[in-house]
């Protein structure tokens, strides 16, 4: 049975011990997304819950670190130790303490699987596994940048004919006031009396450790003497780009396109990355669209119907052409208007006209005799 005193990953998250892979995923990401820090500023106990449910998943999402905390879990004698970050906090490097009952030896677990929140995997990995062999610091060097996705919405001759549109896309970047250090240009960072310059806490007993950034540099191992005054000490700065763009011929909601080197620009003065951008087509009153055919609905009254008449039709490039409603034409009847649809590598499909009879809503005493004696003649009932 567990030990009582100690964190327990699976109330962490809300699941039950029996937990699959699936409902562990879906409950921390549904967790990490409440907490993360972008959606709760200025709030270190959110900070805090965010890092317990990065620790928790960490482990309870990896088989065999899940079997191991398992097992001491339920131990009589080792306790949770580090899982539950029941010992002190050290820096990362530091003696986790000593073996407990097991004796596996130093455990330590990555927080790598944050790819559905913003790009954060890339970015907190590498603060999350510091502690791990061969891990050391965050790199400064060139890195690449983050990709951005983006959803624009175009109108159906734009997606039937392509075109260009410049879009604004809102991008995270690095200070270009600090250079990303978050320092004021001219002072020099100190280095972190929490972490003691390694960027992260390593929290654990017996045969286990689970590494932490640090709390108070956010795991840069530096806290600025004097805040860039341009990002507040961030190292990054939020800021909109005007992009133009080409809409191939063709697109439907959903297609994608991506733009190499549109991203967010690489830490370091590293290489951007890409843009990717996802098209949806506004609905149109007018017409409705099946892959590279379009279909609409025009009305004809019952003279047009009856003896045959020429109407004028919109097609999707906003012009309008000439179509002929043969004499007798029924309600419902369609047409083929070809090469009038959407474009598409090199092909372009057909625009289809259904007509709908419509009749007159009140007669008045003369035209009521105009259509009986027109009934007569053609032998009509009524």
């Amino acid at each position: 049975m567990p030990v009582t005193g100690t964190k327990d990953y699976y109330q962490t998250l809300g699941v039950s011990e029996s937990a699959s892979a699936d409902e562990i995923k879906k409950a921390y990401r549904r967790l990490a997304k409440q907490y993360h820090p972008d959606a709760n500023p200025n709030n270190p106990q959110a900070a805090e819950r965010f890092k317990e449910v990065g620790e928790a998943y960490s482990v309870l999402s990896d088989a065999d670190k899940r079997k191991q905390y398992d097992q001491v879990r339920k131990s009589p004698f080792g306790g949770l130790g580090g899982f539950g970050g029941f010992g002190g906090a050290r820096p990362s490097g530091g003696r986790p303490g000593a073996p407990g009952a097991g004796t596996q030896g130093n455990v330590h677990f990555d927080f790598g699987d944050l790819g559905d929140i913003g790009g954060l995997g890339d970015i907190f990995s590498s603060i999350f596994n510091r502690g791990q062999k061969g891990a050391g610091r965050r790199p400064r060097g060139p890195q690449r940048g983050q990709d951005v996705e983006y959803v624009t919405e175009i109108p159906l001759a734009l997606a039937a004919r392509g075109g260009r549109i410049t879009i604004t896309v809102p991008v995270t970047e690095e200070c270009a006031t600090c250079a990303g250090s978050g320092n004021a240009p001219g002072t020099q960072p100190q280095t972190c009396p929490e972490c003691g310059g390694s960027g992260t806490i390593s929290f654990g007993q017996g045969g286990f450790a689970v590494n932490r950034p640090c709390p108070m540099c956010y795991g840069r191992g530096t806290i600025p003497t004097t805040p860039c005054p341009t990002c507040g000490g961030t190292g990054q700065v939020r800021e909109e780009r005007q992009i133009a763009l080409s809409v191939p011929a063709g697109v439907d909601s959903g297609s994608k396109l991506r733009l190499s080197g549109q991203g967010e620009r690489g830490p370091g003065g590293g290489p951007p990355g890409d843009l990717i951008v996802s098209f949806r087509v506004k609905p149109e009153s007018f017409f409705t669209r099946d892959g590279l055919d379009l279909f609409c609905t025009v009305p004809i009254n019952v003279a047009q119907a009856t003896l045959g008449s020429k109407i004028r039709v919109r097609t999707v490039d906003g012009k309008k052409v000439a179509l002929r409603v043969p004499p007798g034409t029924q309600s419902g009847t369609r047409f083929r208007i070809p090469n009038q649809g959407v474009e598409k590598a090199g092909r372009r499909g057909d625009q289809y006209v259904q007509v709908k009879i419509t009749v007159p809503g009140e007669l008045n005493e003369s035209e009521q005799e105009l259509m009986k004696e027109f009934a007569r003649a053609a032998n009509l009932k009524y």
